[in-house]
């Protein structure tokens, strides 16, 4: 299939949709997330270094679904999920997209603390509390690199091109953003900067052809709200 038809069929149907959901909203989130979190808060007794391993542990679990439920049954390649090459200029789209969102970012949720809203979360509380090398890089890591990549190849990889397929450019933007910003449950008080995320990282996929770019974004982003989290 060429690359530019990308947006225009797949080889997917409602099967490879609800079963990725499944694992998403049942393994993931039900039983990672809201079983697996307390014990591991409990192990470690540091909420950044659990969440990070909890993070990589959902990478892997979404990652692996996708390979064995999207792409082995078919025998397609991860380029079907937006892991292709991508031009040189569209470096300008990603520095320009990365701009916007953190503009955007910080006007929503300046809005937002006008109804009693805060950036903070239990990761960026424990980071805080404990300022070193090692935690500053292990956040860095998960926020900038892990989440990036996984969450770009399962949800505008897979989910933002399903929808698109079949709903259109708006609906396939505003249900991907939409699911993407559910999944983020319990940290309620970016959920608002989740969803124009969401809306910016399908618009890079939708104007390059690859899931790159938008990866790129997300950790720029994500990398820079660690570091200014760490110290400031």
């Amino acid at each position: 299939m060429e690359q530019q038809e990308w947006n225009k069929i797949d080889q997917w149907d409602w099967k490879e949709f609800t079963l990725l959901l499944f694992v998403e909203f049942v393994i993931v989130i039900g039983v990672i997330k809201f079983v697996l979190k307390p014990l591991f808060n409990n192990w470690f007794s540091n909420e950044l270094y659990s969440g990070t391993l909890l993070g990589l542990m959902m990478a892997i679990v979404l990652l692996v679904a996708v390979y064995l439920i999207a792409l082995r049954p078919q025998k397609l390649s991860w380029a079907e999920v937006g892991v292709t090459r991508f031009s040189i200029k569209d470096w300008k789209l990603i520095f320009a997209y990365s701009f916007i969102l953190l503009v955007g970012a910080v006007i929503i949720m300046f809005i937002t603390t006008l109804i009693g809203n805060t950036w903070d979360n239990s990761k960026t509380e424990s980071l805080q509390q404990n300022v070193t090398l090692l935690s500053v890089l292990v956040a860095f890591i998960s926020a900038a690199v892990i989440s990036p990549i996984y969450e770009e190849i399962f949800y505008r990889g897979f989910l933002y091109r399903w929808l698109r397929i079949r709903l259109g450019l708006t609906g396939g933007l505003i249900i991907s953003a939409f699911i993407f910003t559910i999944v983020h449950v319990p940290t309620y008080n970016v959920m608002p900067v989740n969803f124009f995320s969401g809306l910016i990282f399908a618009l890079a996929y939708e104007r390059t052809n690859s899931i790159w770019p938008a990866v790129f974004i997300h950790g720029i982003t994500n990398g820079i709200m660690v570091l200014l989290t760490s110290f400031l």
